[in-house]
Formats: structure tokens, C-alpha cells, sequence
């Protein structure tokens, strides 16, 4: 399978899913983009998303404070829309300990003490992609994120998904929305990780950085995952949870994001041919 990268300078990560089978039908070229943050972006990305994709929507899953702090660029034509997948509010929930809530919120300005936590207690593994599916913050942004989709006019032009290194929760819209177009499992873990080669400049440097100080595996992994990296089993896991609560991940969005067959067909008249 192709994966149709998009030069956006400034820009990670970016690609169209043009080309990706959908049953018997394909995702239409020039409609559906997912990338990392747009705050940096640069004129030419600016240019290329406005006057080759005519880009109506940006949808932002990124933290209240993190657009806050670094918003999206105005792009003539598109719609910024804020999404919040998670709150730092709701990621501290995933600490049993009162306590070490306390301690967790206490050190997000220091970068490298919240990364220990965070590692110490697991909060950088798979069950995190639980959060984002599961929780109330994250089913109301996919709920949206669909309604949207479904009252979109692709023939205007491009609609376009990210978060902070686009891979997480800007994958796991992903995730759901091929599968709600009929998009085969193999091709979704391949766009999946296909973010390993995109961000492989910075993985291979922590690989070069921390494996020569003999970091542990484990923690390395963590590092990488928390600095641009994907892996396999985070996929697996948000898979296990969804088949096992729900049957598969179109119950999981009939279930609690609230469509129905009617909209599933709607989504796949609009964004494949």
C-alpha cells in the first residue's frame, strides 16, 4: 500500500489517505489529512493546505492549554475546531493514588520529572489509548469529530485532524475513521505505523542518545513513544478493548458515537468512490 506523505514544512508527519482500499471502493484523493501540530507551520504549508487542498476544517485534539499556548495558524478558508481528546485532569486520573495526583500535576513544569512519573506509574503505556476511547472527553471529541464529518461537503475541499506529534489521539481518529469507511485492519496498522518512518530522524537519535547510556528497554521505548515513536501494541490494546467491550470498533462507534448504518453509508458515499 501507498502512503501518500504531504510536504508541509514546519509541519510532521503529514499525509493524505487518498488511495487506502475500502472494501471494494477506495478513499477519494485530496479529502482526508491527518498530521502533527500546525502552530509552526510555515508559508508554504499555509499555501499548499489553502490552494491545493482547499482545506475547509482543522480539527485540533490537542489539550485546552496546549492551543492555547501554541494555536493553529489561520488558514483563509478553514475552520479551526478545537477538539480535546484529554485534559491533563483527566490523564492523572489514571493514578489510583491521591497522592501521586498531587505529585504528577505538581511537576508538569519540569519536563523530565513528570516523564518519571509518567514512566513509574505507566501512564505512557497502552491503557492511556483506553482513556483517550473511553473517556467522556474523548467519546464527546470522536462524536463530534463524526457529526462533522458527516455534514461535510467533501467536494469543497479537504478536511485535515491533528494533535500535538499527530499519532495518538489524532491515530486514533484515524483508527475510526477508516474503519467506519470499511478500511481493512492490515492497511490501518500500516498507516498506523507508518509515523516511525516519518519521525524516524528523531527516534533514531534517542536511540543513539539514550541506548549508548544503557537505558533500560523498556524505559527507552517509553521515551521514544513519549517523543514521536508508535508501537504495535498500543494498537493491539485499543483493538483488545473495543472488540472485548463492544464486538469491534464499528459497535464501538455505533455504541458511543451514535451513528447508525444510515450515517456509516453516508460517510462512505461522501469520502470513498
Amino acid at each position: 500500500m501507498k502512503i501518500n506523505t504531504i510536504t508541509l514544512p514546519g509541519v510532521s508527519n503529514a499525509r493524505d489517505l487518498w488511495g487506502y482500499p475500502a472494501g471494494n471502493r477506495q478513499i477519494k484523493k485530496g479529502v482526508l489529512l491527518r498530521s502533527g501540530e500546525l502552530c509552526r507551520a510555515e508559508e508554504p504549508a499555509i499555501s499548499t493546505l489553502k490552494d491545493e487542498y482547499h482545506l475547509q476544517k482543522i480539527f485540533d485534539f490537542r489539550m485546552h492549554d496546549r492551543v492555547a499556548a501554541t494555536p493553529d495558524p489561520e488558514i483563509p478558508g478553514a475552520a479551526n475546531i478545537p477538539l480535546p481528546v484529554m485534559e491533563m485532569a483527566d490523564f492523572a486520573t489514571m493514578l489510583e493514588d491521591p497522592a501521586m495526583v498531587d505529585r504528577y500535576m505538581s511537576k508538569l513544569h519540569d519536563k523530565d520529572a513528570a516523564f518519571e512519573i509518567a514512566y513509574e506509574y505507566g501512564l505512557l503505556g497502552p491503557k492511556m489509548y483506553g482513556l483517550f476511547l473511553l473517556g467522556k472527553r474523548g467519546i464527546k471529541a470522536y462524536t463530534d469529530f463524526f457529526r462533522i464529518l458527516l455534514e461535510n461537503d467533501p467536494s469543497e475541499g479537504a478536511v485535515l485532524w491533528h494533535c500535538k506529534d499527530g499519532k495518538d489521539r489524532a491515530g486514533l481518529a484515524t483508527v475510526l475513521i477508516l474503519s467506519a469507511l470499511g478500511v481493512d485492519k492490515d492497511t490501518i496498522y500500516e498507516d498506523y505505523l507508518y509515523t516511525n518512518v516519518s519521525n524516524a530522524p528523531v527516534i533514531e537519535a534517542l536511540k543513539q542518545e539514550y541506548g549508548s547510556r544503557g537505558l533500560p528497554e523498556d524505559k527507552l521505548k517509553t521515551m521514544i513513544f513519549a517523543s514521536g515513536g508508535v508501537f504495535k501494541e498500543y494498537l493491539d490494546y485499543s483493538y483488545d478493548v473495543l472488540e472485548e467491550k463492544y464486538g469491534s470498533v464499528t459497535d464501538y462507534i455505533r455504541a458511543e458515537l451514535g451513528l447508525n448504518d444510515d450515517d456509516l453509508a453516508i460517510l462512505r458515499e461522501k469520502y470513498t468512490q
